[in-house]
């Protein structure tokens, strides 16, 4: 365990990420002697065999010397670079953590696009997934399953008990930076996109071959095939054994062709990530932990089939000589050890043993993993707080020096906001580029960060464990013939039917309705709002039509207007992007048209 003691945690970065760069040039050097080394110890060898086999000066036996030589040169110099590689990652690890730290993380790590669904009710509206988003900013997951856990725990809103549960083993994890450390430097890089759900299906799925008397035939035709072919090789033998046992086996493999490939096809495309789970599942069982999830979690990774880390890296060695086949030179060898149907047995033999686990390990890892990215995103915020939740029933969210959590810290303005059942709507009206919408999304964020266990940025923050809906960013679409009108209100249809369900809804919506005219835009969007705040949802709107703040008079003292508010200095607009009571008193469009030139 690594603890941050009073040191920051960019200090700390700098310091590792140093004396990592210095390790990792050692390396270098040593990769350049050991590479030198081997050369000469190989031109040494060449010239020992041509004065001893073409010049007979002295005895082929001190051949033996060089070779011996260059063999522990080569197995030291692998080492060496396995070494080197470990360093140069942890290099990449520290670097990337500085790069969060001073905010140049954009564009770099995993986006987690391909968890983004174009219909989800507020994922695409708060920048949870792709470029410059929330997951890229979290995500430090290795395996595809930890990325898959943390993006749901994003997109679904947690209740009460998990919420708790998962910020006791935040607060556990954070200060482990040597386990974070040692998660990033296992393995290699995995490939995106690997779906272990083929897994989960596959081990769950009935069997399809049987094994029992059939494998025995097929290993004793094997078998008797190599033995076959060697007697003949060796001149013991004709022509005709090794062809009556080659058809033997040949009628053996076709009758199982189909249920092998069968078996083959379901197991082989996760099998990429298989080494890194293992390792994973390796890392984190050897940890021990005191919260209760980590704990529950850490007993689910025990089995009593053996220990989950060896099974699945024995599951990956099956799977990755399995690739042996493809091999052209490998391919006669496995003709004669009917290399793909025993190993299809042995996967079948593997998930009737820890097939019933598979789903518990995986589990296991993607939580601890989700709850890792969790921590270290903790651990270099300390100044973010946890969230309080209110008890049940209770519809409030009360937040203090709130800020947006991917805007530079240095930058970002905080605000303070409270909702409640007694005031259910704010109203927020404001210029253009006031910071309206970013307001939206500080909220948003915040909250999806707050009910995925996560620490929030702000002072403090309580809050109900909500729902959440959001009309933010809204687009048109031209292959589906909807215009972006008729993509918001199919929207806000789903965010009402959200509100109907059984616990409270924040929702989030900004210009709403503003692709129609100021008569229905004010009657519709009245009519949105109230139905949202009858259905005990609470949530904020923001306009630039000023009659829509009308709304909040009529619906005193369930809801009232706040506004960002501008200034025109030197003919350039300044905000301070705080909020203000009341309505804006001033639009700055015509300022804006006019400070670049526009005559209006």
């Amino acid at each position: 365990m690594s603890s941050a003691g009073e040191k920051a945690p960019a200090e700390i970065y700098q310091q590792r990420l140093a004396a990592r760069e210095q390790e990792a040039a050692l390396l270098d050097r040593r990769h350049l002697i050991l590479s030198n080394a081997r050369l000469a110890v190989f031109l040494t060898g060449a010239a020992l065999s041509w004065l001893a086999w073409i010049s007979h000066l002295f005895s082929g036996w001190w051949v033996l010397a060089p070779v011996i030589i260059f063999i522990a040169l080569a197995v030291a110099h692998d080492g060496v670079l396995r070494r080197r590689s470990r360093a140069r990652r942890a290099v990449s690890f520290y670097n990337r953590g500085l790069d969060r730290l001073a905010d140049r993380w954009v564009g770099k790590g995993v986006t987690g696009e391909q968890f983004q669904e174009a219909d989800h009710p507020f994922a695409a509206d708060l920048d949870l997934f792709g470029p410059g988003s929330l997951f890229q900013l979290l995500c430090t997951a290795r395996t595809q399953v930890g990325r898959g856990v943390l993006a749901s725990w994003l997109k679904a809103p947690a209740g009460s008990e998990d919420v708790v549960l998962r910020q006791e083993a935040v607060a556990e994890l954070r200060p482990r930076l040597d386990l974070r450390e040692d998660l990033a430097l296992l393995g290699q890089e995995v490939a995106a996109g690997v779906d272990l759900n083929i897994l989960k299906k596959w081990s769950g799925s009935p069997p399809v071959l049987t094994g029992g008397p059939m494998r025995l035939v097929l290993l004793a035709a094997s078998i008797l095939t190599v033995a076959t072919i060697t007697g003949w090789l060796a001149g013991l033998l004709g022509p005709g054994p090794v062809l009556l046992a080659l058809a033997f086996q040949g009628i053996l493999t076709g009758r199982l062709r189909a249920r092998v490939q069968q078996v083959l096809e379901d197991v082989e495309e996760p099998g990429r990530e298989l080494f890194l789970m293992a390792e994973v599942l390796e890392r984190l069982a050897a940890e021990t932990y005191e919260s209760r999830l980590l704990a529950g979690r850490r007993e689910a990774l025990e089995s009593a089939a053996g220990a989950p880390h060896q099974a699945i890296a024995h599951l990956a060695r099956l799977v990755e000589r399995l690739d042996w086949r493809r091999n052209k030179f490998f391919a006669p060898f496995g003709m004669a050890l009917a290399w793909s149907s025993q190993h299809a047995f042995a996967l079948e033999s593997w998930r009737r043993r820890h097939g019933r686990d598979v789903p518990r390990w995986l589990e296991a890892i993607g939580e601890m993993e989700a709850l890792g990215a969790l921590a270290g995103y903790a651990w270099e915020h300390p100044e973010d707080v946890f969230p309080e939740l209110a008890p049940a029933g209770e519809h409030v969210l009360l937040a203090r020096g709130m800020g947006h959590p991917l805007l530079p810290a240095a930058t970002c303005v905080r605000n303070d906001l409270e909702l409640s059942h007694e005031l259910r709507l704010l109203i927020v009206s404001g210029s253009n580029m006031s910071g309206k919408s970013t307001l939206l999304r500080a909220i948003g964020v915040n909250v999806v960060l707050a009910l995925a266990g996560a620490p929030v940025r702000a002072r403090c923050l309580r809050l109900s464990p909500l729902g959440l809906g959001a009309s933010i960013r809204i687009n048109d679409s031209l292959h589906e013939g909807r215009s972006r009108f008729y993509a918001e209100i199919i929207r806000l249809r789903a965010i009402m039917e959200l509100a109907e369900g059984d616990g409270p809804l924040l929702f989030l919506l900004d210009e709403i309705l503003h692709g129609t005219n100021s008569h229905d835009r004010r009657i519709g969007a009245e009519a949105v709002v109230r139905g949202l705040v009858e259905r005990g949802a609470i949530g904020l709107v923001t306009t630039h039509d000023l009659a829509l703040a009308e709304v909040a008079e009529a619906m005193a003292p369930q809801a009232a207007n706040i506004h960002f508010q501008d200034d025109l200095v030197e003919g350039r607009m300044v905000f301070d992007f705080r909020i203000h009571e009341g309505v804006v008193n001033r639009s700055n469009a015509l300022d804006l048209m006019r400070s670049i030139g526009l005559k209006v």
